[in-house]
């Protein structure tokens, strides 16, 4: 996602602008998420480029984008913080599915997207083809935040490589 592209898109932000006004969302700046980013630009990332898709792809566009932005609705910081009960990947979608509906009322395919979106590390199966486009798209993001500044770092190290090579 290209940053701050969702706020000029005046549709997508229409579909969301209720829940970012929540305190509770925006308190997901505080958290960060995959090293390089907050929670929140995160949570906003996955929202918004799985409305994109959606919307290309003639899919549910209000559910995508706000069970996106909803998807990682916990706060604490899930490398420190360990449960009994089983790992962060299968509880933190219980615990954000319990925070979002604190905050608004859900539709089963909302639910769905919130419950779901850890697929392939855990075995709950989307039910809608929503679901696993949120998945899908959280894991393109948390591997694009995680490895950006990397992939930039080595990008940069090649082109001075590339000009020494190319000027002796």
């Amino acid at each position: 996602m290209k940053t701050n592209a969702w706020k000029q898109d005046s549709e997508y932000v229409a579909l969301v602008a209720d829940l970012l006004a929540q305190p509770e969302v925006q308190r997901l700046a505080e958290f960060t998420q995959h090293h390089h980013s907050n929670r929140l630009d995160h949570s906003i990332a996955v929202s918004y480029d799985s409305y994109v898709l959606a919307k290309k792809w003639h899919l549910n566009t209000t559910a995508v984008a706000r069970g996106g932005l909803l998807h990682d609705l916990f706060y604490y910081d899930w490398r420190e913080t360990k449960f009994d009960l089983g790992s962060h990947a299968f509880i933190h979608p219980r615990v954000a599915l319990r925070n979002a509906e604190k905050l608004t009322k859900l539709t089963p395919m909302e639910k769905d997207i919130i419950l779901k979106h850890m697929f392939g590390a855990t075995l709950a199966v989307p039910k809608y083809r929503e679901s696993l486009l949120v998945s899908l798209v959280d894991d393109y993001e948390a591997e694009h935040e995680f490895f950006g500044p990397l992939r930039t770092k080595v990008a940069k190290q090649l082109d001075r490589f590339r000009g020494k090579v190319s000027a002796g």
